[in-house]
């Protein structure tokens, strides 16, 4: 065996390789010895352990030896962890090793990430890639498609889809129900098909991918097409960077199609309760007038990183004479050619729809009642993804995988440090910009810590714009602006605090969505969805992000206070990498395998 390393010391001479090699000796051979001791004194004294269900079956940050102690004294020795690897030459960068490993479980297979000092571990990334005997059927493992020979009453692959879907949720009940058929229940509905979990996504639309068809024409993805992908099934090379929202809708269609995801269109939940002593949900859904009952074992909200719709209640709304809407239900601005349109709020959806009234000669005032945090879309896909998410990424051999374990391997008490120098250049590189911008009285921040867009997505889920063009019309007045709360309405025009009266034909509230266990309140009851607690946020005790710390995101793609009920939803990039490991707690479940939860997350707020 390589010899074993001491706690907090290396051989000056000895390259990453060796370093990594017996480091991960060490941790295997006192974890294999139950010496939770010598396992957590391998780590820094300032370290993070990221564990993606593979040792805890949940999504939890531990921090420091202590934190690392506890998680081992409570998930070993069933856990048996080993055949800890190298998957490719460990570097080094300023005195900070990284190596991509690998390991097993006695459940399990796992990747992971290491991040070596000279004190010890400084970060460790461990994640759960497939169960060991549940091995999703892909390359060597492909399903056959048929069976040659001849045989009698044999039925086409047609006939058995057309059989499974007309006894489920009949003579056949789903394990899962997903709630939500946008990208992130079509996304999961894939993963549990491959896993072979009998579930069924619901989605209230016509189609897959209506979600995006009913939103406004010039809606198209800020992400970038290498930020995006969806599981097993990545964009062609021909695809557009940021993809119209109708090509978007398409594609999950076709995806629907392919992957063979079990989707009900037309299907609304109008209630659910949990029978204690069934052990299972009542799912009542009208799909298409019909009421059906369903009975899964595991429910799972996947409506999105947002609740319902914050649409304020202002005096005056009811004497209002002309249209007024929240902005998730903006039909588009074609109707609005020559009107005068008052848009509350200054985030992504503001700035669209300020944009595409614009583009339609409304006259157009945009009303910020908070400061807002805009980087432009080149500077960001250049900056702050391209070392990841991007064709010199792709040509540097980072795939999407590897991209995704990057991305998460930092934990996110320390992510803003990183991203901080991102958003710094940034600045620098757009100081122009930002200079006309606060000149037309724009008022913008970079997050409470200078963090930038990330954190302010994974901590509160609003507060920022990625310019793509709109915010240059407020830099130039072109889209006029507003400061202050709305104080009530009248026939024809929206009245601030101040007493600023703005003439209107339409008002457009583009104020933000609650918490996700909004619908938990609207399908089965308050008092689950205070069970639950708010979902989002990491606690980081900053604005719209009430502490304490969580280490994680709240509620989201692991168990909850509630058992048997999860949430999963994010945007394009978490719904894909997210996905896997929801998905493989669920089959874990379903396969019978014990997953004992460490680190099961409190609640400290219920919306």
């Amino acid at each position: 065996m390589t010899e074993l390393l001491e706690p907090n010391t290396r051989p000056a001479h000895t390259d990453p390789g060796t370093r990594v090699d017996s480091w991960l000796a060490s941790f295997e051979d006192a974890m294999s010895r139950g010496d939770t001791a010598a396992a957590s004194a391998l780590f820094a004294p300032t370290s993070f352990w990221r564990d993606l269900v593979a040792f805890t079956w949940n999504l939890t940050t531990v921090e420091n030896p202590d934190g690392v102690r506890d998680l081992l004294d409570a998930v070993l020795p069933d856990l048996a962890p080993h055949g800890f690897s190298t998957l490719e030459p460990p570097t080094e960068t300023d005195g900070v090793i990284e190596a991509w490993i690998a390991f097993e479980t006695a459940t399990g297979r796992g990747k992971g990430h290491l991040r070596l000092t000279d004190e010890g571990a400084w970060t460790l990334l461990t994640s759960l890639r497939e169960l060991k005997g549940h091995e999703e059927p892909m390359s060597e493992r492909r399903p056959r498609g048929t069976e040659h020979g001849v045989v009698r009453g044999r039925r086409s692959w047609k006939e058995q889809r057309e059989a499974e879907a007309a006894a489920l949720g009949r003579t056949e009940q789903p394990y899962v129900v997903v709630i939500g058929g946008g990208q992130g229940g079509i996304a999961l509905g894939a993963r549990l098909r491959q896993l072979d979990v009998p579930a069924v996504v619901l989605d209230k639309h016509d189609r897959p991918g209506d979600q995006w068809r009913s939103r406004y024409k010039s809606l198209c993805l800020h992400d970038p097409v290498w930020y995006d992908h969806l599981p097993y099934l990545p964009f062609p090379q021909n695809w557009p960077v940021f993809a119209p929202k109708d090509k978007i809708a398409d594609w999950l269609e076709m995806y629907t199609t392919v992957m063979e995801v079990p989707y009900w269109s037309r299907s609304t939940v109008t209630s659910a309760r949990w029978d204690e002593a069934a052990e299972h949900w009542d799912v009542v859904v009208d799909r298409d007038g019909e009421s059906l009952l369903l009975h899964p074992r595991e429910l799972v909200f996947a409506t999105g990183m947002s609740g319902k719709p914050n649409l304020p209640d202002l005096p005056g709304m009811d004497v209002f004479t002309g249209d007024q809407h929240h902005s998730s239900q903006h039909p588009g601005p074609e109707a609005y050619r020559g009107k005068r349109a008052v848009v509350v709020g200054s985030n992504n959806s503001a700035h669209d729809i300020c944009g595409a009234l614009w583009e339609n000669d409304a006259d157009v005032t945009m009303v910020q009642r908070s400061s807002t945090h805009v980087v432009k879309s080149d500077s960001l896909m250049d900056i702050g993804l391209g070392g990841l998410y991007s064709e010199r990424a792709v040509a540097s051999g980072m795939t999407t995988e590897k991209a995704d374990l990057t991305f998460a391997s930092l934990p996110y008490r320390i992510m803003h440090e990183f991203q901080v120098p991102l958003y710094e250049q940034m600045a620098e590189r757009d100081a122009d910009f930002y200079a006309r911008l606060e000149k037309a009285g724009f008022r913008h921040d970079w997050g409470d810590d200078g963090s930038g867009l990330f954190m302010k997505y994974l901590r509160r889920g609003s507060g920022y714009y990625i310019d793509v063009g709109a915010a240059e019309l407020v830099a130039d007045g072109e889209v006029k602006l507003a400061h202050g709360q709305v104080s009530h309405l009248t026939e024809d025009s929206v009245v601030l605090e101040d007493g600023t009266v703005l003439p209107a034909d339409l008002v457009v509230y583009a104020t933000g969505y609650g918490s996700m266990n909004g619908w938990v309140a609207d399908i089965i009851d308050q008092a689950t969805a205070d069970r639950v607690g708010k979902v989002w946020g990491l606690g980081s005790a900053t604005t719209k992000d009430p502490g304490p710390w969580e280490g994680e995101q709240r509620n989201m793609w692991k168990p909850t206070q509630v058992p048997h009920l999860w949430f999963h939803g994010g945007n394009l990039h978490q719904s894909r990498h997210y996905s896997l490991y929801l998905a493989l707690q669920l089959k874990a479940r379903h396969a019978g395998i014990d997953t004992p939860v460490y680190g099961l997350q409190d609640v400290h707020h219920t919306a």
